[in-house]
């Protein structure tokens, strides 16, 4: 079981969220306490869990801290000392103290405990420690484990708290104790709190209760359950998953002490919050606000009393008095169910009043009471609208008459010389209007009048004089049909039919003034100029006799003008035309009459037309391919005209397809010492292009290739070299990346080792003989093969350790012998071993009894040195171990003491060698047998 090692990082739990994002270290194994040697993986956990990126690391041992980072949340140990982490995203973890013990007997432990936890303390000793299975805690035996190393604490509690060690005994010597490890069982949440959304609520309003817990963040997966209860009742249903509760509406009646109770699912750890009191509030009833008199309340100067109370007592209650809801001022009543303010009547005391009562838990409103005062209109007061512009026929005047004073409705009449011009009447302040256009009738004296009952009160009279502004004037040319030549002179006529004097006539060009000049009395005014290409456009004239100016109709002028050179650009949306980009050919002649037809060429070769009807400019898109690269132009025509603009270039690059990785290898398969050429070639993209070679994903090499044919990277292979290969085009557009290749490199077997292994220290008829042949080196799978003078006798596969072939011994089995391994990548033949048989009986003959002194029992000797015995053990001892040689020689039963007295027949005779039997020193002696080389001895 992992354990977390992190306490003060609190995860959200009830509608909390962490106040920290600490970074979390777990351990595999999950003890602090290990023997030298042994390796911890540690694994950093943030405030992500799912997401394993960079971590950071620090190594604190004797004062040094070592920082280091790893590609992912893992981190392999076996050096004691202090450690911490950071995941990204997270703060720094809390320090973990790994002891790599190099004592002979270590107590192991958690690092962090919670009620209800399974605990295990595991006791452990080396080979030379024998355990006595006692536990202490505190000094105190706690337990006889009976030859087992665990102690199991099924239900951690607080009792658990402790120091706990082990005890053994070394092998002939003395008791020995185990490091001390410290049991200090958490809780695995805090105590809950109970919030509520209000603790003193409105009578009739809802409320939120609230249980508020943090988990510690090694418990993150466990689940709570809530309960919420009043005055030791249970509320709702009873308990649930939700830490809220909610409390549709709160009486007077629910006030009382409320708590909540926080449980674990899995382990049953409960935990209650403190008791809170909510007390539930009732608010001031509405108040009724009354007026005294009721009958005497329009007229000015009345004294009016108002009067506020509620319905029920209140030792104090603050009341608020409100005109149009402007307060008016308040009072403060104790023991009293009412206040009253008095005041004298004035026209501004018309309107709306209420009241509003306090009792502290906020202002309850009385519903409104309209008082009226009537008061008789004052004089009124008649305006003109903007009397600077009242001067002139056909304006629009308004007539506002208003009574500054005045009980409502009024009635308002105006009059133009004692005319009636009509009547309006008013339920508001601000008076009445009337509007009308002006004519030269309408000079003279105007005013109005004003009624609400009291008798008419009438303004003060207001004169007006109309004068008649200037009509639309008209403008003319003197000769339209030679308006279109470049020097031809033209001269502009204004005039008007009607007006005021004096007239100012103004003369324009597309809003720009020409020039101006002013007549006594209504007639025409002329302007003359010689044409250039400047004066194509609009014209119009003002006449303006001080009320404003009167502008004529637009009359248009054309001056032909010939197309100037026309200017070609290019417009792509980078620096460099990329394959697939838009390109906008953008012709324009900077003069020139309209309208003007453009064309569009690459290469000589039309590309399009586009008209410009009012002059100017036009575009012509492409959307870019590789044979859009070369020369571009364009021409403008009038209809006088054509006008070439000047070539531009233009190179359009094409984006790196998809390069192709391929191995060329002097051989179907790669084998070590192949030097191996990595080729990656794009088909398309413009050149210069750098490739990119990488082997699982780390970069190798770059080349840069200046033409389309790709570039090469070569290799030495070794057996690190297997793996997948994948390489990268780029030419500075965007980088495309080969599909990935695999290779794998082999490795030639080596020359193989055979070994001859016989249950006898003499290979006899009969025996069963195994023949072992075994290459220490060479990619598998690897078939070896056996032979007995140069015939096959059978193969066999195997993966590593070599192969076997047994043989039944037979006198035709005496000679030499061979074996070959084959990977695939050429067969290596072992050093020929020979083998002499003798002939022999059943193992049961007593014959065979090696206590019997027959002189069919070979003899060992030592080889004389006169022989000069050489014979090659290179197939012997493959592992280098010490080892001491024997070999033996034939002596024929009926000569046996000639032959091993008479040096000349060995010499006349082949080799009697018929093995040689390898002793290992310091070991008993092996019965396996191994046999001389076929080399001669001399």
């Amino acid at each position: 079981m992992l354990l977390w090692v992190i306490l003060l990082v609190l995860a959200p739990v009830s509608g909390q969220f962490a106040t920290t994002h600490r970074s979390v270290i777990f351990l595999q194994p999950p003890w602090t306490t290990v023997f030298q040697g042994e390796r911890v993986t540690l694994t950093c956990k943030g405030f992500r869990f799912y997401s394993p990126q960079k971590t950071k690391w620090y190594h604190r041992y004797l004062g040094k801290e070592i920082p280091r980072e790893t590609p992912d949340n893992t981190l392999e140990v076996q050096e004691s000392g202090e450690y911490r982490c950071q995941a990204q995203g997270s703060d720094l973890s809390s320090p973990v103290h790994l002891d790599f013990s190099s004592a002979s007997l270590i107590l192991q432990a958690p690092l962090s405990v919670f009620e209800g936890d399974p605990v295990v303390l595991r006791c452990r000793a080396k080979a030379e420690v024998t355990l006595n299975n006692t536990i202490y805690k505190n000094d105190d035996v706690v337990a006889f484990l009976n030859k087992r190393t665990d102690f199991h604490i099924p239900n951690a509690s607080l009792k658990d708290n402790g120091a706990y060690r082990c005890t053994g005994y070394k092998e002939s010597c003395c008791p020995v104790s185990s490091n001390t490890v410290k049991i200090q069982v958490q809780e695995p949440f805090t105590r809950p709190v109970l919030r509520a959304s209000s603790f003193q609520p409105i009578s009739g309003s809802p409320v939120t209760l609230t249980c508020e817990t943090q988990l510690s963040l090694e418990r993150s997966d466990v689940t709570l359950r809530f309960c919420f209860f009043r005055d030791d009742q249970t509320l709702g249903s009873g308990c649930s998953l939700s830490s809220k509760f909610q409390i549709t509406a709160m009486w007077s009646k629910d006030s009382g002490f409320y708590w909540c109770q926080a449980a674990t699912t899995p382990y049953g750890i409960i935990s209650n919050s403190p008791r809170s009191w909510i007390q539930v509030q009732i608010p001031a009833s509405h108040p009724v606000l009354t007026l005294s008199p009721e009958k005497a309340l329009n007229f000015e100067g009345t004294k009016v009393t108002l009067h506020c109370e509620t319905q029920e007592d209140s030792l104090r209650t603050l009341y608020r008095f409100y005109h149009e809801s402007v307060p008016l001022r308040h009072k403060s009543v104790r023991c009293e169910r009412g206040a009253s303010i008095s005041f004298s009547l004035t026209t501004e005391h018309s309107g709306n009043y209420y009241c509003t009562a306090d009792n502290g838990l906020g202002a309850t409103p009385s519903k409104a009471v309209s008082l009226s005062v009537t008061v008789p209109v004052s004089h009124p007061v008649l305006t003109l609208s903007s009397a600077e512009d009242l001067t002139f026929e056909g304006a629009k005047v308004t007539l506002h008459c208003e009574a500054q004073r005045g009980s409502l409705p009024i009635l308002y009449q105006f009059h133009h010389e004692d005319a009636a011009l009509g009547n309006r009447s008013a339920n508001s302040a601000g008076g009445v209007a009337i509007s009308f256009s002006l004519t030269a009738e309408h000079s003279g004296n105007y005013y109005c009048t004003a009624d609400n009952g009291f008798g008419p009160q009438r303004s003060e009279a207001v004169s007006l004089s109309v004068t008649v502004p200037v009509s639309l004037p008209v403008l003319t040319l003197n000769s339209a049909e030679a308006l279109t030549f470049e020097g031809a002179t033209v001269t502009l006529h204004c005039e008007v039919q009607r007006g005021s004097p004096r007239i100012l006539y103004q003369f324009y060009h597309e809003d720009v003034p020409l020039g101006s000049s002013s007549t006594p009395s209504v007639g025409r005014v002329s302007f003359s100029f010689s044409l250039t290409e400047g004066h194509s456009g609009n014209y119009y004239c003002t006449a303006d006799n001080g009320f404003g100016p009167q502008r004529s109709k637009a009359v248009s002028l054309f001056v032909t003008v010939p197309v100037s050179r026309p200017i070609l650009t290019l417009r792509v949306p980078r620096a460099q035309a990329v394959v697939g980009d838009l390109l906008e050919l953008h012709c324009e002649a900077l003069r020139g009459s309209p309208p003007i037809l453009y064309w569009f060429y690459h290469e000589d070769v039309t590309l399009g037309s586009s008209s410009a009807p009012s002059g100017g400019e036009a575009s012509f898109n492409l959307s870019l391919t590789a044979e859009h690269s070369g020369n571009y132009s364009c021409e403008a025509n009038n209809g006088l005209v054509a006008q070439h603009s000047d070539t531009i270039s233009l190179s359009v690059i094409v984006p790196v397809s998809r390069p192709i990785l391929t191995f060329r290898a002097p051989r179907a398969q790669a084998v070590v010492g192949d030097l191996l050429e990595l080729h990656c070639e794009a088909l398309r993209g413009s050149p210069p292009i750098l490739y990119w070679f990488y082997h699982e994903d780390v970069t190798l090499g770059k080349i840069s290739a200046s033409s389309g044919e790709g570039a090469s990277f070569n290799l030495s292979l070794t057996t690190e070299h297997s793996g997948i290969y994948s390489c990268e085009a780029d030419n500075g557009l965007e980088a495309q990346r080969s599909e990935m290749v695999t290779l794998k490199v082999a490795v030639p077997v080596s020359r193989p080792v055979l070994t001859l292994r016989a249950p006898g220290a003499q290979a006899v008829v009969g025996d069963l003989l195994e023949l072992h042949c075994e290459a220490l080196r060479g990619s598998p799978l690897i078939l070896y093969r056996f032979y007995h003078e140069d015939v096959t006798l059978g193969n066999s596969s195997a993966l590593s350790g070599g192969a076997s072939f047994n043989l039944s011994l037979t006198a035709e089995h005496s000679g030499n012998y061979s074996c070959e391994a084959d990977n695939g990548l050429g067969a290596q033949r072992s050093e020929t071993v020979t083998l002499y048989i003798t002939g022999g009986k059943p193992a049961s003959d007593p014959a065979r009894s090696p206590s019997d002194s027959d002189s069919r029992e070979p003899t060992y000797h030592n080889v004389p040195a006169w022989e000069e015995l050489q014979p090659v053990y290179s197939n012997v001892n493959p592992r280098g171990e010490n080892v001491v040689y024997s070999e033996v020689r034939i002596i024929q039963e009926k000569k046996k003491h000639a032959v091993a007295s008479d040096p000349r027949h060995l010499r006349n005779k082949r080799s009697p060698i018929i093995y040689s039997e390898v002793k290992v020193v310091s070991t008993p002696v092996s019965r396996s047998l191994f046999l001389a080389s076929s080399a001669p001895h001399r």
